[in-house]
């Protein structure tokens, strides 16, 4: 995979990794991000498109309102769905791991009330 490449899947797309829900399709990108130790670490990141989970972020309603109207992909829908696409990677591609959220959630864990989220005010997403 070269450093802009992306592949995106619309064939058999994984179950949603947070509600396990059924999602649209699944896009991989090269990714970077910083070890314990500061040091770059490359990688390939793939994220899903979930019509419950993503609702909300305008730019994944937006794509999530094209499967709704059209259904599928055809050559008289391919420029727009580029085009929202290229919106909604570029929104999750900046997305980051909340650190104070993932340690309570880990803590949460050892705890064995990671299942009991509302008392503790977490919602299992570290991810914003």
């Amino acid at each position: 995979m070269s450093e802009e490449e992306i592949v995106l899947s619309l064939n058999d797309p994984p179950a949603c990794a947070q509600c396990g829900g059924l999602t649209l399709l699944k896009a991989e990108f090269p990714h970077t991000w910083k070890n314990a130790t500061e040091q770059d670490v490359t990688g390939v990141r793939a994220v899903a498109l979930c019509p419950e989970c993503d609702r909300g972020e305008p730019s994944a309603d937006a794509l999530l309102a094209l499967f709704t109207v059209d259904g599928q992909l055809s050559e008289q829908n391919l420029t727009v769905f580029t085009d929202l696409m290229a919106a909604w990677l570029d929104v999750v591609r900046h997305k980051s791991v909340d650190m104070e959220r993932l340690d309570a959630e880990h803590k949460a864990w050892l705890r064995g009330e990671l299942d009991n989220d509302e008392a503790d005010g977490l919602d299992g997403d570290a991810v914003r």
